[in-house]
């Protein structure tokens, strides 16, 4: 398929979403893979477009503070009345229409959580400044994920019906929205049929929750009503299987008869008479028991279909993926917290010493209400007590750091050592300009040597890569050594390492300095069992002039993707290191 009908596709399929979704938004939501412009502009134009004029609309920020995001304590009006008086939130203003959050990818955990109990719920309530908040919020969430390496945590993930990806489709490639007949608005009834059918491929492609086949039930009530219809067919449940199910896929499924297939389940345990007549009273003749095998196939098959190819050959071999694009681990980890730089948090009761700066909206927060009993004496100057004290506090992210771990041997000299020295340097500048730091390792010889620690100078990286000569023999399991002890120790002090190897894979010294070719190839294999265990995000490159079986069994080992490339210049090979790593 060309890479125009691809985008003109995804274009389709995010017109489809827009419709089903407002027509039942409340309680779930769209995570929008897409980076700022006009074409994501547009699909959101397209969404509000659709729904009732009267609806709200808002926008909502990542880093939106509770009191902002639930409600809380209205200061200005407390200090001006002296009594408390409670500010609905962001959610409870939005209740009946959407809220679009930017940059959902960087939502701490603490917020997905409050967003996804609204999402449960369809209200918001916490326990805030000594009050107890509950305000309706049926709200549709539209999240926004700009594609970093940071995505959304899967609680709130789970809870979205949708995902949609607009990054390949051009803005010529967007179509306006055809006028829609008008929707049914009655009850829709579930035929038992369809719902066995969404279930039967929920369990056929690994989806572990039950929500999905809720969401996906949803979905398929949302298209028949669109289309003025009182009962859901197989096309219904085909397209919720397509938009739900098979972005949330953890494995292929398999046909009976294949290798590897569960076996057809026991026989029914004998039943005395009557409990037999009234099993084949209520038994499905064999023509509905046919009809309903054959439409959970059809749904399995069209969910099956819509598989990314990637994922699907991702999921045959058995990697690892992330259904979701669901936060488990990664780049953004335990986060250290300090009383001077990052994002600010919650605030603490606290005095102000030892380099930590009162908060003084929360101090003010913390006092208000108490006003109207400790003005007595107090000339109308507002009455603190060391328990209003609050402290700032703040959180930055781990700093990301990649160890480049580069084949310096005579065989690489000979073939491709330009390439990867090219292709090192372009990869400098880009972690240069997102503040991430860079180590660089090379072997040859009979060892390993560090030229460059964990640094953000980029100069000094230049000449140590410029100066790198070629030549001698390939340890590779003396590199492999060398940099997941550097990547422990970086992890030991908060930071988030990863692996960028560049080899033919043909190590031919042992750890212990002699040549062996073959306990060199098990001496690397072992130690990238090592890597594995210990979870480094890695990649291999294989720079050999032709694709060599050595590269693909470390990658193998190391559980990381072994990424085989053709003659080409530097800039190609850089492409191919940031799109895997």
């Amino acid at each position: 398929m060309s890479d125009s009908s691809t985008a003109a596709s995804a274009w389709t399929v995010a017109t489809v979403v827009a419709r089903l979704f407002a027509h039942d938004p409340f309680g779930t939501g769209i995570q929008v893979k897409a980076a700022a412009g006009p074409v994501r502009d547009r699909f959101l134009g397209m969404l509000r477009a659709m729904m009732p004029v009267e609806a709200p609309w808002s926008r909502c920020p990542a880093t939106i503070a509770d009191d902002r995001l639930l409600g809380g304590l209205d200061l200005g009006v407390t200090l001006a009345s002296g009594q408390a008086a409670i500010a609905r939130g962001l959610l409870a203003e939005a209740d009946g229409g959407i809220v679009v959050i930017g940059s959902a990818e960087r939502l701490s955990g603490a917020t997905a959580a409050r967003l996804a109990a609204m999402l449960d719920l369809g209200e918001v309530a916490a326990e805030r400044d000594g009050f107890t908040i509950r305000h309706p919020a049926r709200v549709g969430l539209v999240l926004l994920d700009e594609g970093t390496e940071e995505s959304l945590p899967l609680g709130l993930a789970d809870r979205l019906a949708f995902r949609i990806e607009l990054d390949g489709v051009r803005l010529s490639e967007t179509m306006a929205v055809s006028e829609e007949a008008t929707a049914h608005h009655g009850p829709v009834t579930a035929d038992a049929a369809v719902v066995e059918a969404l279930c039967a491929t929920a369990e056929a492609l690994g989806i572990g929750s039950a929500r999905a086949e809720w969401l996906a039930l949803r979905v398929a009530r949302a298209a028949a009503a669109l289309d003025g219809r009182h009962a859901m067919t197989e096309a219904d449940a085909t397209l919720a299987a397509q938009l739900v199910l098979a972005h949330r896929a953890t494995r292929v499924p398999q046909s009976a008869g294949e290798p590897g297939a569960p076996e057809p389940e026991d026989a029914a345990p004998d039943l005395d008479k009557g409990e037999a007549a009234n099993e084949e009273a209520e038994a499905p003749s064999a023509e509905e028991l046919a009809m309903a095998e054959a439409l959970a196939e059809a749904v399995l098959q069209a969910a099956v279909a819509s598989l990314p190819p990637d994922l699907l050959a991702q999921l045959a071999a058995g990697g690892p993926a992330d259904r979701h694009g669901g936060r488990q681990a990664g780049r953004v980890t335990a986060k250290p917290s300090g009383t001077r730089r990052g994002r600010p948090i919650a605030s603490r009761p606290g005095r102000p010493n030892n380099g930590l700066r009162l908060d003084v909206v929360e101090t003010l927060r913390a006092a208000a209400p108490w006003q109207r009993l400790r003005r007595n004496g107090a000339g109308g100057r507002i009455a603190f007590r060391a328990g209003d004290l609050h402290v700032r506090r703040y959180k930055s992210a781990p700093r990301a750091t990649t160890v480049f771990v580069v084949d310096a041997s005579g065989s690489a000299a000979l073939n491709r050592l330009a390439e990867a020295k090219g292709a090192v340097e372009l990869m400098l500048a880009e972690c240069y300009l997102r503040r991430d730091q860079v180590a660089l390792f090379a072997f040859r010889g009979t060892g390993a040597e560090l030229l460059l620690p964990p640094t953000g100078a980029l100069a000094r990286a230049r000449r140590c890569l410029g100066a790198l000569p070629g030549g001698g023999g390939t340890p590779l399991a003396a590199g492999m050594e060398a940099a997941r002890a550097l990547a422990e120790t970086l992890r030991r002090q908060g930071e988030t390492p990863k692996l960028v190897m560049l080899t033919d894979g043909r190590a031919n010294v042992a750890l212990d300095g002699v040549m062996d070719r073959s306990r060199a190839m098990a001496d690397a294999e072992r130690v990238a069992r090592h890597l594995r265990a210990s979870g480094l995000p890695a990649l291999v490159i294989d720079i050999s002039p032709r694709p060599q079986p050595e590269a693909a069994r470390i990658a193998a080992a190391m559980g990381a993707r072994c990424l085989v490339l053709p003659r080409a210049d530097a800039a190609a090979v850089s492409r191919a290191v940031r799109a895997a790593a």
